[in-house]
């Protein structure tokens, strides 16, 4: 009954991540909103997941696992009916924030929760790969139900469902679960959580409303402004405390750091991508919102196919290899995807998106394998965390770059099919540049100069081991 609580809490955070992107195109015309709304609707719940994560994990070990799942389930399924009765974008978009509050609590604490039931490593690897797999379901199944919902009873829809899957657990879970903390847990960083919130929020507006208003204009040039004043500000924060947030000591350490650097990119270029799939479906080849939910369904069916194998690959080839040639792949099917037309038929769409789906699956388990294998047995759960921040953190950017590439093509007098095929390009072409770099420096340093205490294990491309896998669970990726 735990496993099944657990995986379905993170089942209804993953649907959540792609039974939106269905909806765009009803919500934009529902709404009366461009596509500076859609970002905020999208960007709005990523960000604060991105930001909240890691703290959500602490408050899950340090006030009780139990309370802080059903906590964030609560919020979560409230939030849900709050989005559904939205009568504008502000009220919409302020119900996502709530969403991304509860999903970054909820998230975290349900694998914790797994893993405190299984203290033997062997049974907590099968309860956590269990856990991946079933919750994996919600991204492939998020495109159909979006669409099916969507085009039966309108957008709402798409949160409703939220609310008796929502109400089960909480039903459930008061029952069956049982409480479990960590009374060794670090407190909570509150002036390290507080500024990297208002950081990235206000490179966010900028990159999103700079379209709008002008890359020049007083308010976009003082949002880029207080973001790098406020991210200078978080630097010198965490420098100083003695238990804070994101350790900067960690990222002396090269496999850190560029394990770290491509999962941003992963998350850019997946989410930023992903975000314009339904609207390319709807407003240039004129499907319906059923049939551009279906027509996506080969990147999130790859990705959930693949995924189980990618930490297979990694532990027989190594990281460098499976990592760089996953983003490779990535980089192509994007590529290929910024030379579709109007009138490309779906026979030479699909194997795009397919490609570009694999390629993803191929680089989240081993890139956050690499940054758990840079560190020590003891900071396994913290570089996790940390890990799923990243890609959290690249999603907003790619939400926002991308759709600022798109906005910025079209009032120079581009058409919308031209505005996309420039932002897959420019995705493409990023996550192929960082191909490079995984190929070139996904590397183990000189143990010596590691931050974290000296390992035995020097093979220059590192593959994950059992010892390093247990220490993952108190963090979890959305």
């Amino acid at each position: 009954m735990l496993l099944t609580v657990t995986c379905l809490g993170q089942f209804m955070v993953l649907l959540d991540n792609t039974i939106v992107g269905a909806a765009l195109p009803d919500m934009q015309h529902r709404l009366h909103t461009q596509l500076t709304g859609l970002q905020w609707i999208v960007d709005a719940y990523v960000l604060l997941v991105a930001m909240l994560l890691l703290s959500g994990g602490i408050f899950a070990d340090r006030f009780g696992r139990k309370r802080v799942y059903l906590t964030g389930v609560a919020v979560f399924t409230a939030a849900s009916v709050l989005c559904s009765l939205a009568p504008s974008l502000g009220w919409l978009v302020a119900g996502r924030v709530l969403q991304g509050i509860g999903a970054a609590a909820l998230s975290p604490a349900s694998l914790a929760l797994l893993a405190a039931a299984h203290p033997q490593p062997q049974e907590r690897i099968k309860a956590i790969g269990l856990w991946a797999g079933l919750s994996g379901i919600g991204l492939a199944a998020g495109p159909v139900a979006g669409g099916v919902l969507t085009e039966a009873f309108g957008w709402p829809a798409i949160f409703l469902i939220n609310l008796p899957i929502g109400a089960v657990l909480l039903l459930v879970g008061l029952r069956t679960l049982e409480e479990t903390r960590n009374p060794n847990a670090p407190k909570i960083d509150a002036p390290g959580t507080v500024l990297s919130v208002l950081a990235v929020g206000a490179l966010t507006y900028g990159l999103i409303e700079g379209g709008a208003r002008g890359w020049t204009s007083p308010l976009i040039l003082g949002s880029f402004t207080a973001a790098a004043i406020l991210l200078a500000a978080f630097v010198a924060v965490e420098a100083r405390r003695a238990a804070p947030m994101l350790p900067l000591r960690l990222f002396r350490q090269r496999l850190f750091t560029v394990s770290n650097t491509a999962m941003v990119v992963v998350g850019f270029a997946l989410m930023g991508s992903s975000f314009f799939f339904s609207q390319f479906f709807v407003y240039v080849q004129g499907s319906s919102i059923l049939g551009a939910g279906l027509k996506t369904l080969p990147l999130t069916l790859a990705m959930v196919l693949v995924s189980p194998y990618a930490g297979r690959l990694a532990a027989r080839h190594g990281f460098r290899i499976v990592v760089t040639a996953g983003l490779a792949l990535a980089g192509l099917g994007l590529l290929a995807l910024g030379t579709v037309h109007a009138d490309t038929g779906y026979g030479n769409v699909w194997w795009r998106l397919a490609v570009a789906g694999t390629g993803f699956a191929l680089t989240l388990s081993p890139l956050t394998g690499a940054a758990i294998g840079a560190v020590s047995p003891q900071e396994g759960g913290l570089a996790s965390g940390i890990s799923s921040t990243t890609r959290q953190i690249g999603a907003v950017l790619g939400v926002a770059v991308l759709g600022a590439i798109v906005r910025t093509r079209q009032s120079d007098g581009a058409t919308f099919e031209t505005g996309l095929n420039t932002a897959f390009t420019a995705a493409g072409t990023i996550t192929l540049t960082t191909a490079v770099l995984t190929g070139l420096w996904l590397t183990r340093p000189n143990p010596t100069k590691a931050a974290a205490p000296p390992r035995p294990n020097t093979d220059p491309d590192p593959a994950p081991t059992p010892n390093k896998t247990t220490e993952t669970p108190t963090h979890s990726p959305t």
